[in-house]
């Protein structure tokens, strides 16, 4: 009888402190408890959440604060810089490890009137057919739901969906008296989408509460396969405002054409010869630093890619060259023209030659090219080819001097992060995947080619990093209609399920 009880005790602190549960128990607790999740996410969706704005953050912290109280953790606003930021922290074992996870609550701004529902923030639901959405009454949905199904929503899958995937985990486990075997820390950021300026000031004030043995980032996109990712890496990002000056004020261009420089050639010379017909930047040591052997590439390239379908999804014929594959591309600097402008097109287009075009870059960053430096060579490389490059308007003094007049301004956003793909905390997230979902039915990728503002909790605590990919890769980040697959969230439960009922040691 001794022996039975023992056995029984046995088996209780083993599921009740962190032992694997069984595939089948997951599988059972994603679908029981699904359809309360999608509650909550669509709850979660009508708040508006631009970082911008006080009043949006101030909402989202509540909200934030509320529900992690009801699953039994402290909490505590941090504000740095006037920014406020969530920190939601709840000890199981005394002497067990930590794990802190990021979660970005903030979204991008939005125009209304390029969302083909009533409003960005009344989520909707959806089924798409060959790029045809039909709206679905939300009665219809029931636990026998369609995974194709979207819900359509500002922050939908950039990223409350994640974090809302990784509190219903957190709820079911609550739920049914299960612990896990490492302690959680959670800290909330709410101005994400504007880089998160505050970030490394809030870390380096408070690296006593932000303590962990790693860090587990829930945002971002999935691969094309759309299969369960885990994400090694970040690239960086910087950008830089490029403005070339013509005549002093806008010219009519049949009075003045032939005699007036039109800057946007200038300008668009210049941009031509940053880059060769293939897309490999030209400016010198861009490239520094980088290198990719063998090995790394046989295990970089272990992702599945099919890159006639990539191509026939990104609606283009061939992919630029700098690395040989999509994979390889990730692990190198780009650089890349997000806009530009001069005077008036279309509708409002007029015959004129505009005094001044303007061109906005950024470039995505890796851990062997710091932003320092890209800046530095960029504004170097336009020097080189005869612009007098300025931090300011010109003079009129400048203007009769130098025919070629810039000004170039430039800023610094999220800083690159790498974890190494055979790492300690990669095997373990692995073994959680491969427990919920089987070998080879999830992907290790090194890098992504997006920015999180990570870095300041690596540098500064000294932890690897890892992100966990929940949302589609369809789905309409930052832009209008942004949309979450049900599917994509019911296996994100299932991820955040086997995570935290996984030995972490």
């Amino acid at each position: 009888m001794r022996a039975v009880i023992t056995l029984i005790s046995y088996l209780f602190f083993a599921v009740c402190f962190g032992q694997s549960l069984e595939k089948t128990k997951i599988d059972y607790w994603a679908d029981e408890y699904f359809l309360e999740g999608v509650s909550s996410l669509a709850e979660f969706l009508t708040i508006p959440n631009y970082g911008g704005l006080k009043d949006n953050i101030d909402l989202n912290l509540t909200w934030c604060e509320r529900e992690f109280q009801t699953v039994g953790f402290e909490t505590q606003p941090l504000i740095a810089q006037g920014t406020k930021h969530l920190l939601a922290q709840r000890i199981f074992k005394k002497k067990a490890p930590t794990i802190l996870f990021y979660l970005q609550i903030d979204g991008q701004p939005v125009d209304s009137t390029k969302w083909f529902q009533e409003s960005p923030y009344i989520p909707v639901l959806k089924e798409c057919v060959s790029g045809d959405c039909q709206r679905i009454p939300w009665d219809k949905l029931t636990k026998e739901f369609n995974p194709n199904w979207r819900i359509f929503a500002r922050s939908a899958s950039d990223s409350k969906g994640p974090a809302v995937a990784f509190l219903q985990a957190l709820r079911i486990l609550h739920k049914e008296n299960i612990n896990p075997n490492f302690n959680i820390k959670v800290i909330m950021d709410f101005q994400e989408e504007l880089g998160s300026p505050s970030l490394p000031t809030l870390v380096e004030a408070n690296q006593e509460k932000f303590a962990a043995d790693a860090m587990l980032i829930m945002d971002g996109t999935r691969p094309p396969s759309n299969l369960p990712t885990l994400m090694f890496g970040a690239r960086g990002i910087a950008t830089m405002k490029l403005t070339v000056y013509g005549a002093s004020k806008n010219l009519h261009s049949g009075q003045y054409g032939n005699y007036a420089p039109n800057p946007v050639f200038h300008l668009s010379r210049l941009l031509g010869s940053m880059k060769d017909e293939h897309g490999r930047v030209l400016i010198p040591g861009y490239y520094d630093g980088v290198y990719l052997n063998d090995d790394k590439k046989k295990l970089i390239n272990s992702v599945p890619e099919n890159r006639a379908e990539l191509l026939a999804t990104l609606g283009i014929s061939e992919p630029e060259t700098v690395g040989e594959t999509y994979q390889e591309a990730l692990q190198y600097p780009s650089l890349n023209v997000r806009g530009l402008r001069a005077a008036w097109v279309e509708k409002e287009a007029r015959t004129i030659i505009p005094s001044t075009v303007l061109a906005e870059i950024d470039m995505r960053l890796v851990p062997e090219t710091p932003a320092e430096r890209q800046i530095k060579l960029v504004t170097e490389y336009i020097r080189s080819k005869g612009f007098y490059v300025l931090d300011r308007e010109p003079s009129k003094d400048e203007r009769r001097k130098y025919a070629k007049l810039i000004k170039v301004e430039s800023r610094i956003g999220s800083q690159p992060f790498r974890t190494d793909l055979d790492s300690p905390l990669g095997d373990w997230l692995g073994f959680s995947m491969e427990h919920v979902f089987g070998k080879g039915k999830y992907i290790r990728m090194q890098s992504t080619g997006g920015s999180q503002p990570i870095a300041p909790f690596i540098s500064k605590l000294g932890i690897p990093a890892i992100s966990i990919r929940i949302p589609n890769p369809d789905n309409n980040i930052h832009a209008p209609n942004e949309n979450l697959r049900l599917g994509n969230f019911h296996e994100g439960l299932k991820m955040c399920l086997g995570i935290l009922t996984q030995k972490y040691e």
